[in-house]
């Protein structure tokens, strides 16, 4: 008999445990109401700009930008949002990013590339990049928020 109830008590304990595990660990994942807004592009537009290839886009090596050019790429989409239409400069800017980080792709400047038209495309890209971070300042959330 005391076996028997052992056996039901341990059976019990291992299905708590059990039934514990199937439940979802960590954060909840985050709905797709749940934008972090134009804050967000600000921060890394933060971290962009201190990149040496926005700084001295004449003195670097073209195909040595790539990995920059490409955490660009999302940053002209993402700032068109944030213009909606009340913010025609963010957009004009978002637009002119877009484009250089077009023609530096199209330019072959990550593997080399023209040297020249690849300076110029990162000349290009810095100068736009520059109007979308001060367009992005210019938004009233951001703008609100202590830096």
């Amino acid at each position: 008999m005391r076996i028997r109830t052992v056996l039901v008590a341990l059976a019990g304990l291992l299905l708590v445990v059990l039934s514990a595990c199937s439940r979802e660990a960590g954060p909840t994942p985050q709905g797709p109401g749940d934008d972090p807004g134009p804050d967000a592009l600000r921060v890394k537009l933060n971290a962009l700009t201190v990149d040496v290839c926005y700084r001295t886009p004449t003195e670097i090596d073209p195909p040595s930008c790539q990995k920059y050019v490409t955490q660009l790429a999302s940053v002209p989409g993402t700032a068109r949002e944030f213009a909606r239409g009340d913010h025609p400069e963010l957009a004009e800017a978002a637009n002119a990013l877009e484009k250089s980080i077009r023609a530096y792709r199209g330019n072959g400047c990550g593997t080399g590339g023209r040297p020249e038209a690849c300076t110029e495309s990162l000349v290009d890209m810095a100068e736009a990049l520059g109007n979308v971070e001060s367009g992005v300042l210019r938004l009233p959330e951001v703008s609100a928020q202590p830096s």
